[in-house]
């Protein structure tokens, strides 16, 4: 499986996970409050992460821990930070008080909307680049997301899918700032984000006086956290790096068939035909993203950066440091100017201007 397939894989396997999550954030909103349920997903995620760093950290020799290193230049901090307060503490939230009111099903397919909006702060403020197939793409998965929004009754365009949107644009947000730090450790990038996100919302949650629930509850919650906001956002964040935050974006547009498929499992309902328009146009438009091909001659500028890679055709470098010829490793290195012509998308080495 080459670079591009596995990175495609990897968002896929992404978006199912957080997919699985929606129903049984549902199922929860039963008992918990909205900020309550957000604050143990993301604590769920960032405890566990921290645990799995520290054990990956203790089985790591000291060299390659070294390598390793989490630290993270002060100037893609803000970034960081940004990607925190957008899709750590207010995505999340939306999503819960609009989960609230509206059906799990619905606001499966209406999560279609943050491939959507990363795609279009994507291309309109950080300048990907858009070709026809994937921008057709684009327009079909928006045609379901407003079919779905204005089907009548409970599953409408009311006050809860205004705020599955908002949440959406949130989550957009996150992608494309979170992509400036891509090539940082990805499992280090979610575990702060969780970390910081679940105290901030579990503390609001007990500040408007929301009960405390069951300790078994509370297990259930920061493990589904853990799977559906932690493993899930490393795997997204990895394919960012290979991927750019449109495209990242629109592999992850298949998570609501995954919640779908689970919502009608725990609330047997007979569907309305608009429900199934929107899902042949949604799938629709991530058919299209799919088969994409970009290829055309461009040169690379000289960069310096530090991530975890193989020899590859972009990666033709010595080592200033004893190497045991293990494959993928971590170390900084500098990249000279190459010009080419392969098939590629806009990962961290692919960032470059395009003419029309």
């Amino acid at each position: 499986m080459n670079t591009r397939h596995s990175a495609a894989f990897t968002a896929i396997l992404a978006a199912a996970l957080f997919g699985a999550t929606t129903p049984f954030a549902k199922a929860l909103l039963g008992a918990l409050s909205p900020f309550l349920v957000a604050g143990l997903f993301y604590l769920g995620s960032g405890c566990g992460l921290a645990m799995a760093m520290l054990v990956r950290r203790w089985r790591q020799k000291p060299e390659a821990s070294e390598q390793a290193a989490l630290a993270m230049p002060l100037d893609e901090l803000p970034w960081l930070i940004g990607a925190i307060i957008a899709g750590g503490i207010a995505g999340p939230a939306l999503l819960m008080f609009g989960l609230s009111t509206t059906p799990a099903a619905t606001t499966s397919l209406l999560l279609n909307l943050e491939g959507v909006f990363t795609a279009l702060i994507a291309w309109f403020v950080f300048r990907e680049n858009v070709d026809t197939q994937v921008f057709l793409g684009m327009m079909a998965i928006v045609a379901g997301g407003a079919l779905l929004s204005w089907q009548p009754g409970e599953g409408g365009a009311g006050i809860g899918a205004l705020l599955v949107a908002g949440a959406c644009l949130c989550w957009a947000i996150d992608n494309n700032l979170t992509r400036k730090v891509s090539n940082n450790d990805a499992m280090f990038i979610a575990c702060v984000k969780g970390l910081v996100a679940g105290v901030v919302n579990t503390g609001i949650a007990l500040w408007l006086q929301a009960p405390v629930p069951e300790p078994v509850l509370i297990g259930a919650s920061m493990f589904a956290g853990l799977a559906g906001y932690g493993v899930s956002l490393v795997l997204f964040v990895v394919a960012l790096r290979h991927l750019g935050s449109a495209r990242t974006g629109a592999y992850f547009s298949v998570a609501p068939l995954f919640g779908v498929a689970i919502s009608f499992a725990l609330w047997p309902e007979q569907p309305p035909l608009s429900f199934w328009i929107a899902t042949v146009l949604m799938a629709l438009g991530v058919w299209l993203h799919l088969r994409e091909r970009h290829v055309h001659e461009h040169t690379h500028e000289p960069l310096e950066h530090n991530h975890r890679h193989r020899h590859d055709e972009h990666h033709q470098h010595a080592h200033d440091f004893e190497w045991d010829g293990v494959e993928p490793h971590v170390h900084p290195h500098r990249h000279a100017p190459i010009t080419h012509t392969h098939a590629h998308f806009p990962d961290i080495h692919h960032r470059h201007r395009h003419r029309h």
